[in-house]
This record gives structure tokens, C-alpha cells and sequence, in this order.
């Protein structure tokens, strides 16, 4: 089955505007996404979706395709149905380009996962590190059943408990590398609204949870960072140091 990599950037970010060309480590956030779900499958099947012509320099200028998407799109995954219409491909996995320490082998894993359950959406999780706060609202956290299915995910720090006794010792927190079908992008966009829940958590996920859409979510390796503000840059660039990554070696 045909797999591509749909990174969705957003220059507009109201959080941290030109988000996806901050430098780290001398090298676009955006490119060290591309490099590295490069690995996994394969230079010619990554492309950016993008709203800003500068995002579209820089990643071509890296040797990288770019997809033109509107301004309109409500979210990265509406941004990532629209570029899946004009790209060809069974399984589209939307690999977030705010995460510049996502392992190849794991954007490998949920793609095999979907290949496995095709009528499912697979969604990456990881147990939140030592070093992180469960009870930053950046980090959603996910409840799955025992099947690893998801039952909620949410800002806040979840499950939670009467009982100290039976505070739960870690908690899972949300990996953004994603797999879906065309036809699952299709039905999400064309809903034209963010779902009364995505609404109140900003969690985009929760649209397909609230229709009763099975979403499967699959361990990923732990250590994942994502630069949602300026104040991470320096954090995840000490990371990306710690795993031994420069601008001459991906």
C-alpha cells in the first residue's frame, strides 16, 4: 500500500507565529521533521502543507515537496485533507512539524498499524517523561481502555481520582503522527465545524471520537518534544544535542 507524509505548517500560528521555520540548531524546525520522516519512508513520498509561500521556499530549497493550502483550514488535520486531495496514496500519515525528535521507526509503526486496521484511526502515545508536567495544558493526555483504544483525551491531567491513594503513578500523553484514509480526511473536513468537544479542549482528535470512529492508539518511544512555544526551543534543542543530532547529520 502507497504511504505518504503529510506535515501540516502554519506560519499563522497564534501561539508562535512562523513556528515551522524557527531555527534549531541552525537548521528549520520544518526541515528536521522532513528529514526525518524522510527515513522512515522515503524522500519522495514527504510532502509540507502549507498556507505561507516562505514555508514553501524553504522546503523545497531542501529538496522536499510542498502541498499550497488555504488559510481557512481549522486545524492541521482539515489542512492535511485538503492537501490528500491533491496527492495520491492509500494511508496519509500527518507527522506534526513541531516535533523535531520524532523517531522514524515510530512513523513506521503507526503506519503498520493502519495497514493492520484499516477502518481505524492510529494515533501515537507515549508515558509522559520525568522531566514534563502533567498538568500543562500543551500536552494532552489520553485515557485508553485495555485494547489501547481510545476512550478521551484532554488538557487536563487524566484519569483523575477521589482517592489519593489511587492517584495513577504516570500518565499518557498524546504522539502527534496520525494515519488515516482519504475518505477519513474527507468526512472530518466536510463536518465544516470543530466538534463541541475539539472545541472546548483544542484537540482536534476528539472530532472523530464524538462520530463513534474507532481510534487505535499505538506506544511510541518515549523522550518526544514538541516546540509549542518559543520558551521550548532551548529545552528541545538541548534534547536534540543529548541524541546526538547536528545540522550535518539527521
Amino acid at each position: 500500500m502507497h504511504s505518504v507524509v503529510i506535515i501540516p505548517a502554519r506560519y499563522g500560528s497564534s501561539r508562535y507565529p512562523g513556528k515551522p521555520l524557527v531555527p534549531l540548531l541552525g537548521k528549520p524546525m520544518i526541515v528536521w521533521v522532513a528529514e526525518l520522516s524522510a527515513q522512515a519512508i522515503g524522500q519522495n513520498n514527504v510532502y509540507v502543507a502549507t498556507e505561507d509561500h516562505r514555508i514553501v521556499d524553504v522546503v523545497t530549497q531542501a529538496g522536499f515537496q510542498a502541498v499550497m493550502t488555504s488559510d481557512e483550514a481549522l486545524t492541521g488535520t482539515d489542512r492535511l485533507a485538503e492537501a490528500a486531495e491533491q496527492i495520491e496514496a492509500d494511508i496519509y500519515l500527518n507527522v506534526q512539524g513541531d516535533e523535531p525528535l520524532v523517531d522514524p521507526a515510530d512513523i513506521v509503526k503507526v503506519r503498520d498499524a493502519k495497514i493492520a486496521h484499516m477502518d481505524e484511526i492510529i494515533n501515537g502515545f507515549s508515558w509522559i517523561g520525568d522531566e514534563e508536567n502533567p498538568h500543562n495544558v500543551n500536552i494532552p493526555k489520553v485515557i485508553t481502555n485495555e485494547h489501547n483504544q481510545l476512550i478521551y483525551m484532554s488538557r487536563l491531567a487524566l484519569p483523575g481520582f477521589k482517592n489519593p491513594q489511587n492517584a495513577p503513578s504516570r500518565y499518557k500523553k498524546q504522539v502527534c503522527i496520525y494515519a488515516f484514509t482519504r475518505e477519513e480526511l474527507r468526512a472530518f473536513h466536510q463536518f465544516g465545524r470543530k466538534s463541541e468537544l475539539e472545541q472546548c479542549e483544542d484537540i482536534e482528535i476528539l472530532r472523530f471520537l464524538e462520530w463513534n470512529k474507532t481510534i487505535r492508539l499505538v506506544a511510541t518511544q518515549p523522550g518526544s518534544l514538541a516546540v509549542d512555544v518559543a520558551e521550548d526551543v532551548t529545552k528541545v534543542e538541548a534534547a536534540m544535542r543529548q541524541a546526538g543530532l547536528t545540522c550535518n547529520r539527521v
